[in-house]
């Protein structure tokens, strides 16, 4: 604001410098959706460890996948992953608390469905701060239902697992420390009765065997299919892969298979609706190989048939993997190797950046003892043509990613999306636009617009050069930026619209080396 002089004297103004920086998003962020043991349902959480995973999701499961791939994922370099719960027919468990003439007046419920909510109990006493007749002190429990020994004199109560104390906390809905409130924050339980219409009794200590344990009818309900996942009435409620509405940003999308043993993903019912998600959010699927794919021959079969989408954001990798199972006295089994290569791409950002293919003798699959086949160079060969990325073994390098390709990389499709490092650099440079240039709506759109819209992507674009993403020398030939009266038209003006243009040459991976030998004839001088 321009200052309006009075006094003789020196006036001091700030002056907008018109700069605007724009940030780079994360490239790596990975969404998996899948069956748990317990957590939120169709709500997306993001974590930063496996640890975390197990504390909110449970730990491996014998009838989930998800937890498997949520490991490999953050065992091969992964570093953020958002969890999307989905749950088919599970019933969470209760807690009835009476008052001390044995009628029930608070009833909790488990925070999840599951039969992991069958293991709570809870405590309650009187020792409140004030001593009202309406405040009382609440414990949760979880505990390990393989532990203790009720036959023991005195017993011996199970081990806590984790504990919650909720303490002085009200049944009065006036009162700041109302219980229906405070239990907003547990990870263990939710009030049913609201308001309750009386405290409950004191019911002493675990020691005691008073603690009031939860009723038995929590069960973790049958097996996902691709209802709970991609089913036609999901997006409306915001549900399975539509959850992700409530995320901010993710990256990679994975679907581990719908059962730990044999839980193909379906490439029509789920993949389909899958990756028309992922192009809306400017995200990567990658997409796992049926467990019938057992030869070369097979894959090939399913590519040239059609089987299964030729796309842009989509990504393929064959063989299975075979990894020790913890569940399963660390025997090999074999699993789907969508979210390891999630963790692999995750590593190969951080390392080298996005704009580097995520395969090659860097990309090493961590904690792979061998796969379910063992290419050949020959049979190799014969996928890559058709963009199916190839999982090889070789002598003293190990296994490793042997493929760059998206889905719609084969060779007869000629696209120019063929390369996953080309296809995810450009989602990375439309997402940061998109983000960084939100302060430029409702601004006049004129002359000093245009810019400092050009200032700002300029910007971004010349760092990313001076990374090493694009190919060129010089700046002018490895981008552009342009927004000026020739890309704003006055009837763009008239319709309220600024169009800048951006243009990238990219780097593509060197698939073939090809070193050409001959011999020098000597010639006597």
């Amino acid at each position: 604001m321009a200052t309006n002089p009075t006094y003789p004297g020196v006036y001091i103004e700030e002056v907008p410098s018109g700069s605007r920086t724009i940030t780079g998003v994360a490239t790596s962020i990975t969404a998996f959706i899948g069956r748990a043991q317990r957590g939120p349902v169709d709500s997306p959480v993001l974590i930063s460890s496996f640890g975390e995973f197990t504390r909110l999701f449970g730990d491996l499961w014998v009838k989930s996948a998800l937890g498997y791939s949520v490991q490999q994922f953050f065992m091969n370099g992964g570093a953020q992953a958002v969890i999307v719960r989905v749950d088919n027919g599970g019933v969470s468990s209760r807690i009835e608390l009476e008052d001390d003439g044995g009628t029930v007046v608070l009833e909790l419920e488990a925070a999840s469905p599951g039969e992991w909510g069958n293991n709570l109990r809870a405590i309650v006493d009187h020792d409140t701060r004030d001593g009202t007749q309406d405040q009382f002190n609440l414990i949760i429990q979880e505990f390990d239902p393989t532990t203790g020994d009720s036959s023991a004199t005195p017993p011996v109560p199970p081990t806590t697992v984790q504990e919650e104390t909720f303490l002085n906390v009200s049944i009065d809905e006036e009162n700041p420390r109302y219980i229906g409130k405070i239990l907003e924050t547990s990870l263990l339980v939710r009030l049913l009765t609201d308001p309750p219409p009386a405290r409950p009794a004191e019911t002493g200590t675990p020691a005691d065997e008073n603690a009031k344990q939860a009723e038995g009818i929590g069960t973790d309900g049958n097996d996902i299919t691709a209802d709970e996942i991609a089913g036609a009435n999901l997006e409306a409620d915001r549900r399975g892969i539509y959850a992700l509405e409530d995320a901010d940003i993710f990256n990679m999308m994975v679907i581990p298979p719908l059962t730990r043993t044999n839980g193909d993903v379906d490439f029509d019912t789920i993949y389909t609706p899958a990756l028309n998600y992922c192009e809306k959010r400017r995200a990567m699927l990658i997409m796992d190989p049926p467990t019938s794919w057992t030869r070369p021959d097979l894959a090939v079969g399913a590519a040239r048939g059609g089987d299964y989408p030729k796309h842009k954001n989509a990504v393929l990798y064959w063989p299975r993997v075979r990894l020790a199972d913890p569940l399963r006295e660390n025997r090999i089994e074999e699993f789907a190797p969508s979210g390891m290569m999630a963790g692999i791409m995750a590593r190969t950002d951080a390392q080298r950046g996005v704009w580097k293919a995520p395969a090659g003798t860097e990309a090493t699959l961590a904690g792979v003892r061998e796969l379910s086949y063992r290419m050949t160079d020959a049979e190799n060969g014969q996928l890559n043509p058709l963009g199916i990325n190839a999982l090889r073994t070789f002598p003293v390098i190990g296994r490793v990613a042997w493929g760059a390709r998206t889905t719609r990389g084969a060779d007869q499709l000629a696209s120019e999306w063929k390369y996953i490092s080309v296809r995810r650099l450009a989602l990375y440079i439309e997402e940061s636009l998109y983000r960084g240039t939100q302060w430029a709506i409702f601004e006049p759109n004129d002359a000093p617009l245009w810019a400092q819209l050009r200032k700002a992507a300029g910007g971004f674009m010349q760092t990313l050069f001076r990374q090493g993403a694009f190919q060129g020398s010089t700046p002018a030939e490895a981008y552009l930026v342009k927004c000026d009266s020739e890309t704003t038209t006055q009837a763009d003006i008239d319709r309220g619209i600024v169009n800048v243009i951006v243009g990238f040459a990219p780097l593509k991976p060197a698939e073939f080396v090809i070193i050409k030998i001959q011999q020098l004839a000597r010639e006597d001088s």
